[in-house]
């Protein structure tokens, strides 16, 4: 069951912080005083019950995207979590949530607090009601609290991200650094993307288009009780497209898997995702799974059968115009490639924008901190190394 935080020492934290906490008084008007509680869920049946308070609250959280919703927090959790190492801290503002933090423990090698979604999830961060202007230093302090002797470890943060607004009322020390690149373009339609390409490019471009038209190459959206089927044939398309080529590991095991289908039903069902397949005569040639917030479309995982390359099918040309449709026809003004810098993406000449890394912990902790930033720099450093050399190859 979820259970209170511990109430803070007078000596680290001065002032009202945890559970019960009235915040302020009513008015002449009769409105109720402001009370803020926060608490620690630990449990997974409690998580599992949280998604209708869950989804509200991401809804009033315009920076969310779909990788912090609980359809996926939730199946993520299922396919990789660890029993016991559970931590959700809840802030809730009279009654309704105002703020989360869905985490979990880990020891490597000193104890940290990381967020769930692990390095599937190309967004990570928390959630905040942006109607709630309490909601960061209620969510800061229960966290400062719930750290103990860890570190807050919060990856892949969006720029404009919930975490940006907890950082900045964290009370102990704290680090921002730099963590993955992501690649954007504006939700614009394929005509308008190709005058941002050099004419010559412009024009390599549009023949691969005719040559997508001239196969008749329809797509398809998938809906309701298809999904689960259309993502597992996506995952068979996306093995043979990269057997012998370096595929992901994690992409061909059955967590992963279980965890895809799962949560992008779920996901679809509440507009949050779209599932699209290619065909070619009623024969299925491609699949691919991409989620949307109000203002993002990200295209997060595709499969091709190995045949369209022999046929001179442009495949990333052939998904980038149905995304880039699917954003300018619903309003959508960003449409994200996620996280890397591959040539076939950076030929479009895309925006990069650089997820942060946040660092949180008690003032005391500040050396354990300080060293988690020392290795994280080193090894940014090494996998700068092994690109650059890569590109002189």
């Amino acid at each position: 069951m979820t259970s209170p935080l511990p109430p803070p020492t007078r000596r680290r934290l001065a002032g009202p912080v945890l559970s019960p906490w009235r915040g302020g008084r009513g008015d002449a008007s009769g409105q109720p005083p402001v009370r803020l509680t926060a608490t620690l869920c630990r449990a997974e049946e409690q998580f599992a019950a949280l998604a209708g308070d869950w989804d509200g609250l991401r809804a009033r959280n315009r920076s969310a995207t779909p990788f912090q919703s609980h359809a996926w927090l939730w199946s993520w959790w299922r396919s990789y979590g660890r029993r016991g190492r559970l931590r959700v801290v809840l802030v809730r503002e009279n009654g309704r949530l105002v703020a989360a933090a869905p985490l979990m423990l880990v020891h490597r090698p000193l104890p940290a607090l990381v967020t769930l979604g692990g390095t599937i999830s190309d967004y990570q961060d928390v959630l905040l009601d942006d109607s709630c202007p309490r909601a960061a230093g209620a969510l800061a302090r229960a966290l400062y609290v719930a750290t103990r002797s860890a570190v807050l470890d919060l990856r892949e943060v969006r720029p404009g991200g919930a975490a940006e607004r907890l950082y900045a009322a964290w009370p102990g020390v704290s680090r921002c650094l730099a963590d993955s690149s992501c690649l954007e373009l504006p939700g614009i339609p394929m005509e308008e993307m190709l005058r941002r390409l050099a004419p010559a490019g412009a024009k390599r471009t549009r023949r691969k288009l005719r040559r997508i038209d001239e196969l008749g190459i329809e797509f398809h959206d998938v809906a309701g009780e298809r999904v689960p089927d259309a993502v597992r044939t996506m995952l068979r398309l996306h093995e043979r497209q990269w057997r012998g080529r370096g595929v992901t590991p994690e992409h061909l095991r059955s967590r992963f898997g279980a965890h895809l289908v799962r949560a992008t039903e779920a996901l679809v069902a509440t507009g949050d995702a779209a599932v699209t397949e290619y065909r070619i005569g009623g024969r299925i040639v491609a699949c691919d799974v991409a989620f949307t917030s109000p203002d993002l479309v990200c295209g997060y995982l595709y499969g091709a059968d190995p045949r369209l390359r022999e046929q001179r099918v442009d495949i990333a040309t052939m998904l980038l115009r149905h995304d880039a449709h699917f954003a300018s026809t619903t309003g959508r003004g960003t449409l994200s490639l996620l996280r890397g810098t591959e040539p076939y993406k950076l030929r479009w000449r895309p925006v990069t924008a650089v997820n942060r890394r946040y660092l949180l912990a008690r003032r005391e902790l500040s050396p354990a901190m300080e060293l988690l930033a020392a290795q994280v720099a080193a090894r940014m450093r090494a996998a700068s190394v092994v690109r650059t050399l890569r590109g002189r190859r």
